[in-house]
């Protein structure tokens, strides 16, 4: 689906993109979108119809519904506003800028501003703030066909009808029905013989992690919330419960890594390095690149060295590369090890010392393993130059374990130093590996093969 939108934009065919996007399901255009630029998603996004636009804002995430909201004019933006499910519009107003939505909320109409300011009357991160008040009620002296006939008349502008509440007078709660039992009822059954009188519910202040674990034990598609005087003001459906769940787990992982205070900075950065300008990119990782520079031209000066070694002992230069390459990858490896563990909360910063020792024990192990190997097939490949097997093995020890030591303490000492480590990490552990891997193995050659220059 993306290839072939991308394809029309850039042939500047709107009239068969616009036939495309017409007649493709909303979750193909949903997965295509994610991967747009943002002007590519303006182009597409202009081209839905009004319902189809609707629902793909909905399910877009807050910074991509406000790049679109950038892109409309006013009228436009009011529009879009105006018609989101009160709780979805909630959620983008809370992540505007305060004079934005004070000018987003003063635009919409009367009764949506009023459902609004409602909302966002309530504390943040408590079931009133994340709760919609578009939910079907039903009076217990309703028959099943007449209960049925409203779930009619009011499905159309209800964000879910699955479950149906019913109420008194006063709003307050009384019980529950699902939409399958009323379907399946006779027509001329009362709902008050049909509906589950104990209906699970909690209060507009119940925190939103709570309320989500709630729906999630319970399998519930929905839970009613009510007010301190028990009256039913809204309901929380479960797609809102999965984005609770999954902020919330996430902080949790940040925090137990010790990284909530990093995480604003390193997704600030990586804006930078994928939508920044050009400037800011090479101001990011131009310096990094030009330490790989200093450090290539340095390794050419120890080479030049070691001419001597070489020129008597030619064979040697064959194994640079994989004292070279061993290294690197060792290295690569435990940077990934330690970027991915920090982020899914398996390492915990504050126990780095811990994590540091056991990595440091793989790499040496490793290390070990592998210059068995590449030590017995250089004895045996080099036969002339038995010591070499020796030399290479020892090489690849040393190198494997100093990169895999590396790969830890190299980004953990970013971190510390507030410096970008997904730019910094790989030039640095490259410099310092290559320049070290290639001392040592000129000194065990010097050491081994002294006698033969």
């Amino acid at each position: 689906m993306k290839e072939r939108i991308l394809a029309h934009i850039e042939n500047k065919d709107m009239e068969n993109l616009k036939s495309l996007l017409a007649t493709a399901e909303e979750i193909e255009i949903l997965y295509a979108f994610h991967a747009l630029t943002q002007e590519e998603q303006v182009i597409v996004f202009r081209l839905l119809a009004k319902d189809h636009a609707l629902r793909i804002f909905e399910e877009l995430d807050t910074d991509e519904q406000q790049n679109l909201l950038r892109s409309f004019k006013d009228e436009k933006a009011i529009e879009f506003v105006n018609e989101l499910a009160p709780d979805d519009r909630v959620k983008l107003l809370d992540e505007l800028p305060a004079s934005v939505a004070k000018k987003l909320i003063s635009a919409i109409s009367p009764g949506e501003r009023e459902i609004t300011n409602l909302l966002m009357g309530y504390k943040p991160e408590t079931a009133g703030r994340i709760m919609t008040t578009e939910f079907i009620r039903l009076g217990r002296g309703m028959t099943a066909s007449e209960a049925l006939e409203k779930v009619r008349e009011e499905a159309q502008n209800m964000e879910t009808v699955y479950a149906l509440y019913i109420t008194d007078n006063a709003k307050m709660l009384e019980g529950v029905i699902s939409l399958k039992e009323l379907v399946c009822a006779n027509g001329e059954a009362l709902i008050v013989d049909m509906m589950a009188k104990k209906a699970i519910s909690v209060t507009t202040d119940t925190d939103q992690e709570e309320v989500a674990r709630t729906l999630q034990e319970l399998d519930l598609l929905a839970i009613p919330v009510v007010d301190k005087e028990g009256r039913m003001v809204g309901i929380v459906t479960v797609d809102d419960a999965i984005d609770i769940l999954e902020e919330e787990a996430t902080e949790d992982i940040y925090d137990a890594a010790g990284l909530a205070d990093i995480t604003g900075r390193e997704a600030d950065r990586s804006e930078i390095l994928v939508k920044g300008s050009m400037w800011k990119i090479w101001r990011v990782r131009l310096p990094f690149l030009l330490i790989t520079l200093g450090a290539g031209l340095l390794l050419g000066l120890i080479i030049e060295g070691f001419e001597e070694v070489l020129e008597s002992i030619a064979v040697v230069a064959i194994f640079i590369p994989l004292i070279m390459d061993m290294g690197g990858n060792v290295g690569t490896q435990s940077s990934t090890v330690f970027a991915r563990g920090v982020v899914l909360g398996h390492i915990d910063v504050k126990n780095f010392l811990k994590h540091f020792l056991k990595e440091i024990g793989i790499g040496l192990s490793m290390g070990i393993l592998i210059g068995i190997a590449a030590g017995g097939i250089t004895f045996f490949w080099q036969s002339d130059f038995p010591m070499l097997g020796l030399v290479v093995g020892l090489s690849l020890v040393a190198t494997m374990t100093l990169a895999s030591l590396l790969g830890f303490l190299v980004p953990f000492a970013l971190i510390k130093i507030n410096v970008d480590q997904a730019a910094g990490s790989a030039p640095i552990i490259t410099s310092i590996k290559d320049i070290a891997g290639i001392l040592i193995y000129f000194l065990f050659v010097s050491l081994f093969l002294g006698n033969m220059m």
